[in-house]
């Protein structure tokens, strides 16, 4: 199905095999067999075109609708799975998985649950909510807001900052505010990242109503320090960035006017009272008690 999607949207059976890393006979042979199961032809050859037959336009939608069921069905056997072997998948973003409330949590939960095993995965803001409310992942450490659809645990609090390239001009000012920015571009992101996470981050639009400028699309956070470096736009991250992501060509500034940000535990709704997942809340909750981190600042 999957093969079938691919040349029906490329309709080159070069094309689509480099995209499905596959050879373009293997694919040739893949999708005679699929015809040939399917008792219809899918896709009229010459030297010159390939194309979709009547019966290929028809199908497309049921073969789409089967290879995302199959995966729903692969991201639900996983969840069944983790749960009966007593393992959970920790999702983390930029720096959460370095910060003393990830820590303290993490190592409470081994302490209560020794027989449970923790993957920790570095995910990037491209796709971390993504994965959490597919349930690829069980429960995130991650910066609010989110989307409908999950739950959060608030953990710390602390400012927000300015990445800018070194050689702007606006470094050399101690503190600025967001009417020294108004006129620097701001780094995007794909489309898949919830608009509402990137607004906040953005501060879209600004308090005198002005919408943000938009620039290069960036995933990853060595990606976004890159694109700072190189003087092609700028962005806000937590204060912790000062010390965590020192680059070269990059320099962070205070905004005074700049509301602070939220480190949070997240989970999907629905999955809440799944054993994994009620585990690292209980966890969560209990080291909060103790709460030692808020009694300082985050690194």
């Amino acid at each position: 199905m999957r093969l079938f999607l691919a040349l029906g949207e490329e309709l080159h059976f070069g094309r689509a095999a480099a995209r499905l890393h596959i050879s373009q006979p293997t694919l040739s042979r893949q999708i005679q067999d699929l015809e040939r199961r399917l008792g219809v032809p899918l896709f009229s050859r010459d030297s010159r075109s390939v194309t979709l037959t009547d019966a290929g336009r028809a199908l497309v939608d049921e073969a789409r609708a089967t290879v995302e069921a199959m995966d729903r069905l692969r991201v639900s056997a996983g969840q069944w799975a983790r749960t009966l072997s007593a393992h959970v998948v920790v999702g983390t973003v930029g720096a959460e998985a370095a910060m003393p409330y990830t820590h303290a949590i993490l190592e409470h939960l081994r302490t209560v649950h020794p027989a449970l095993t923790v993957e920790i995965r570095t995910l990037s803001f491209a796709e971390h909510l993504v994965r959490l409310l597919s349930g690829d992942i069980d429960v995130a450490f991650l910066r609010p807001p989110v989307p409908a659809g999950v739950e959060l645990l608030e953990l710390a609090t602390e400012p927000r900052i300015a990445c800018l390239a070194a050689d702007d001009p606006l470094t050399r000012r101690p503190t600025l505010s967001l009417a020294d920015l108004g006129e620097r571009v701001f780094v995007d992101v794909p489309p898949e990242v919830p608009r509402v996470w990137w607004d906040f981050w953005a501060v879209d639009p600004r308090p005198d109503g002005r919408r943000v400028r938009y620039g290069p699309v960036v995933s990853d956070m060595e990606g976004l320090l890159h694109t700072v470096a190189s003087g092609q736009g700028i962005c806000f991250l937590p204060a912790a960035a000062r010390e965590l992501f020192p680059r070269p060509g990059v320099r962070y500034v205070d905004v005074m006017d700049l509301s602070p940000t939220v480190s949070a535990l997240g989970w999907p709704t629905g999955h809440r009272d799944r054993p994994a997942v009620r585990a690292v809340r209980e966890a969560a909750t209990a080291a909060m008690s103790a709460a030692r981190w808020k009694q300082r600042p985050p690194l």
